[in-house]
């Protein structure tokens, strides 16, 4: 199944949690796009809250079905809670934690930095935007790459950093110092509906 490239705005609201991260799909008109908008009464069946819990979860982080479902797997192999441990990898991956350093104001602008080799992990350039970075290692921006119009604009709008990264915006590099929290990662998410679907 391809990634999903079509307007965030519209999956947000279908899906109702903000995907690009501002809050303005949902804030604007917080229900389902759609003829009927706010009177949709739909009631979702339990496979059908599973699945959008699910479809939340992975446009969350632009991933495409089949590697969310390897990471599903891979979760599912390590000690711990087979759900905590799914969202801690998503978390984990390049393209999300060039996003939540503040290069890129969307994951989809972070994954374009990560594809067209701007960033680089301990001082080499690392082009999978899914490279599952460990903790202890050091994300930075190409030399050539540093007076990027999208890096700039995108650090100025920066207000949050999590504290599992640190960040140095005059030399644009940050560590991720730590694996994140169950309680840091998205409260709008729950992950044992995902492991429901896929335990189907």
């Amino acid at each position: 199944m391809a990634r999903y490239t079509g307007p965030s705005w519209k999956l947000s609201r279908r899906l109702g949690i903000s995907l690009s991260g501002t809050g303005k799909e949902v804030e604007k008109r917080p229900y389902a796009p759609g003829q009927h908008g706010p009177n949709q009464r739909k009631k979702l069946s339990e496979y059908g809250l599973q699945l959008q819990e699910k479809q939340k979860l992975r446009h969350m982080y632009g991933v495409n079905e089949r590697q969310f479902r390897n990471l599903f797997v891979k979760a599912g192999k390590m000690s711990g809670v087979h759900g905590e441990n799914f969202m801690i990898l998503l978390e984990s991956r390049l393209d999300n934690l060039v996003y939540r350093l503040g290069l890129a104001r969307t994951r989809r602008g972070a994954r374009q930095l990560v594809n067209h080799g701007h960033i680089l992990v301990n001082g080499s350039r690392v082009d999978i935007p899914s490279y599952r970075v460990a903790p202890g290692q050091t994300i930075s921006v190409r030399e050539k790459s540093r007076n990027l119009d999208a890096i700039k604009e995108a650090i100025e709008v920066t207000n949050y950093i999590p504290d599992y990264v640190t960040f140095d915006a005059d030399k644009l590099e940050g560590t991720f110092t730590r694996l994140p929290e169950r309680s840091e990662l998205a409260a709008e998410i729950n992950e044992t509906f995902i492991v429901e679907y896929y335990s189907r």
